[in-house]
């Protein structure tokens, strides 16, 4: 009895050690050069300058416009410059004065998943995104200085209007009304005050001014 016992065992561990093996081999490995950055560059987590600041990867999952993860959303962190990650916390200590605070949608974007969206709307016969500048073949996100995100109270999303990456007039930052148009004002006003400028066709696009070099290493290199 107590041998049967010992072989199950065996098998078991065997079992895992194989399941273990077979995991490892489905994640490709990254090399050291899919990690480098031009010298002189550097990321990091937003959540490490303000751990109160929510985060809503969108290309990290599948729920964003292409309905799939995109190349190099490979961990679910938004990484900015050192400079942009601490004018965002500065944004979040003013919102949180008035029971407010920030969830962020999307943040640094590897080259190849800007190249994917543009893939997507050419497969898909929607140029109309490129030509419209919904979707853009150079981004902002790439350069690590360009950030998506809205208003929450209390753990809930402020109405804007229109869910992240409408592509329609309805986004457009200054086209709303009522509660909808001061919610997005609180939003502009939070981040100007910080030096961020608004994309006005998207109500929760913002960008920082730098002269930062596109980038395209996956997010896990920044774990």
């Amino acid at each position: 009895m107590s041998s049967e016992r010992a072989r199950a065992g065996a098998l078991a561990a065997l079992v895992v050690v194989l399941g273990g093996c077979t995991a490892t081999q489905a994640r490709p490995q990254l090399a050291a050069r899919d990690c480098a950055l031009p010298a002189g560059e550097e990321l990091v987590d937003v959540r490490r300058m303000d751990r109160s600041i929510r985060v809503d990867l969108r290309y990290a999952t599948e729920n964003n416009f292409t309905g799939e993860r995109l190349p190099g959303y490979d961990a679910r962190l938004a990484l900015l410059h050192p400079g942009a990650a601490a004018a965002l916390a500065r944004v979040q200590a003013r919102l949180r004065r008035e029971g407010l605070g920030l969830k962020v949608f999307d943040a640094y974007r590897p080259i190849r998943a800007t190249q994917a969206m543009v893939s997507w709307a050419e497969r898909t016969n929607r140029i109309w995104v490129l030509d419209q500048g919904y979707v853009a073949r150079q981004s902002g996100h790439n350069r690590g200085n360009t950030v998506d995100l809205t208003v929450v109270r209390r753990g809930r999303e402020l109405d804007m209007g229109t869910p992240f990456d409408t592509f329609s007039e309805a986004a457009h930052t200054a086209n709303a009304t009522g509660a909808v148009l001061e919610n997005r004002m609180i939003l502009k006003r939070a981040m100007e005050a910080e030096g961020f400028q608004n994309y006005d066709r998207e109500w929760w696009h913002y960008r920082l001014s730098a002269a930062d070099t596109p980038l395209d290493a996956p997010l896990s290199c920044f774990r």
